[in-house]
């Protein structure tokens, strides 16, 4: 036995009890006639004392060449602590050492194993096994899996039933680009590791599964963006027989039950709006409520006052920031600056203020009089100490433009906070998506995704106007789930492959198993999958994903840890009759 008891658990109840305790050393602390050690497991801390008069001389000795991070085994005595600390829970008691063993020793650690390590990111992400060993990361894989037990018990409990589905599937030619795995037994042929488990959730329904959910792993080989993995965890869930409000009903219920259980907090009703208000009020289709700054249109206002940049835009702009009017130049500037950066690629910023004294001032006084700038600062609904940032161009670049300086004001002005959550649902998104390089349609979901029934018709007439019969669910700015009722009927299903380019042949070689079941009586069905790990991070107050997953890639999607991905040897590439063309 290594242990009676983990190093969280023993108090003054304790007293005068002989345990034995393993795990790790965090800290030494010698002072000649006495040693103090705090031995760490995942449960807490413990202190141990070594005492010369009360322990063996050979027992000093054997303390005295403990190291950081060894391991070892302790057997002795409860004790009550004379400086008690009452941070730890065994902050009471302490261990006064009879028995050491050293289970194994340790160099010492390439940064330290604190709540505040020294250790940088691309450090710790390669000694991983060691950055696991600290609180902040060790509570965050805890609270990961209460997540996902408490999603199996709410899915379990209205009778959902979790079935796995393949890894090594067939790539498909719709989403993001696949990983590929080579086949030895077949060669010159490939499987694909799934985007997600969606034709096969399909497939599920047709067998009359009703009710399915899976916790599982999806791949995207994507270029990757800020905070973003290779690979990724889904709650996958599908019904059958739904329309699109049963399938809300159930989800949303499901996100108010987590919300209630994790944070305490309760919430009625989630609001609802659609993709084209979510786009003209905040720039994107995944818009954070918890602030205001909704965007506000000018064009009416600001046209043929002789500002060219005004006059030859498509769209002018801007947001109204409560009470920053006494923003100084350099502070504007700087957000100039931000606005001008490659990322976010606009070409300039105009300001105006409405100062706490009522003066109306702005960057375009030259053309804009006092008179003028009363007009837009009442368009915007401003008061005395506001500040408005206007912004123009191209109607689709501006309010992605927007949309960003939008949000990096929310975070500067700390009106994101993490433990405050405002859940929405953004509904009526357009079912395709037209584009002028290809010269072709795209799903703006995936290609199972059902037009609203009253839009059908527009197939025919007018593809690009028709609607999504989908749904995101969108909390704290961030897209945590997205669904839609799928096609069941093979006849739609052959439109909307004709749709996007799929000649009768491609359809039939890429999802002629999908079609071929739906010849076999499909239910009407549809679902809606989770991002997990943005999920967990969200409910923990963060957005960062990377410390909830236990071994993550870096920005590059490389894993440092075991340095993957890496080449392979010459007698694989043979077994796989590959060979490699690699251009310089």
């Amino acid at each position: 036995m290594f242990r009676s008891h983990n190093n969280g658990e023993l108090s003054l109840k304790n007293l005068n009890e002989e345990v034995t305790l393993s795990g790790w050393v965090q800290t030494i602390r010698d002072k000649g006639f006495m040693i103090w050690i705090d031995l760490r497991d995942r449960y807490g801390i413990t202190q141990l004392v070594f005492d010369q008069e009360r322990s063996t001389a050979e027992l000093m000795e054997n303390a005295k060449k403990l190291g950081r991070e060894f391991v070892i085994q302790v057997t002795g005595k409860v004790i009550e602590r004379v400086s008690k600390n009452p941070n730890i829970p065994t902050g009471e008691i302490e261990i006064l050492v009879e028995k050491l063993t050293v289970l194994n020793e340790s160099q010492l650690p390439p940064f330290t194993i604190e709540d505040e390590t020294d250790g940088g990111e691309e450090l710790r992400m390669k000694y991983r096994y060691l950055d696991i060993r600290r609180n902040p990361v060790k509570d965050k894989l805890i609270f990961r899996h209460k997540m996902a037990q408490k999603v199996r018990n709410y899915l379990s409990d209205n009778g959902f039933i979790e079935v796995e589905t393949p890894v090594l599937i067939k790539s498909t030619p719709e989403g993001a680009r696949d990983f590929v795995v080579p086949s030895r037994m077949n060669p010159g042929q490939f499987y694909a590791l799934p985007q997600s488990p969606q034709t096969f959730k399909q497939l599920l329904m047709v067998g009359g599964m009703d009710k399915y959910f899976q916790i599982v792993k999806c791949f995207r080989d994507e270029d990757l963006r800020a905070d973003r993995q290779p690979e990724f965890t889904q709650i996958d869930c599908e019904m059958a027989f739904v329309e699109q409000e049963d399938v809300m009903n159930v989800f949303e219920g499901m996100t108010k039950t987590l919300l209630k259980d994790i944070t305490g907090q309760e919430f009625g009703d989630f609001p609802r709006m659609t993709f084209a208000d979510a786009m003209q009020k905040y720039g994107n289709d995944k818009p954070d409520i918890r602030f205001g700054m909704e965007f506000v249109e000018l064009n009416d206002l600001v046209k043929g006052k002789e500002f060219k940049i005004f006059d030859d835009a498509e769209l002018v702009v801007g947001i109204n920031v409560e009470g920053c009017a006494d923003y100084t130049r350099k502070q504007i500037d700087e957000l100039v600056d931000w606005v001008k950066r490659p990322q976010i690629g606009a070409s300039g910023m105009v300001w105006v203020k409405f100062q706490n004294d009522g003066v109306k001032t702005s960057s375009v006084n030259k053309f804009y009089n006092e008179e003028d700038l009363a007009k837009i600062i009442e368009q915007f609904g401003a008061k005395e100490g506001d500040l408005m940032l206007i912004l123009s161009g191209n109607e689709n670049k501006v309010r992605t433009q927007l949309s960003a300086l939008r949000m990096e004001l929310g975070n500067r002005l700390g009106l994101r906070k993490g433990n405050e959550f405002a859940p929405l649902w953004v509904v009526d998104f357009p079912l395709l998506e037209f584009e002028e390089e290809s010269g072709r349609y795209h799903a703006m979901h995936h290609p199972f995704t059902s037009p609203k029934p009253e839009d059908i018709h527009l197939l025919e007439t007018d593809p690009g106007k028709a609607r999504a019969n989908a749904y995101d669910m969108v909390l704290n700015g961030n897209e945590i789930g997205g669904g839609s009722i799928r096609i069941f009927d093979k006849d739609l299903q052959s439109k909307m492959f004709d749709l996007l380019g799929f000649t009768r042949e491609e359809a039939e070689a890429q999802f002629g198993f999908l079609m071929n079941a739906f010849k076999y009586g499909a239910p009407p069905h549809g679902g809606l999958a989770f991002g997990f790990d943005r999920l967990v991070a969200i409910l923990d107050g963060n957005e960062v994903i990377r410390d909830y997953i236990a071994f993550p890639k870096n920005n590059s999607g490389r894993d440092v840890m075991i340095d993957a991905p890496a080449a392979i040897a010459d007698e694989q590439l043979d077994e796989l009759e590959l060979k490699l063309n690699l251009k310089a």
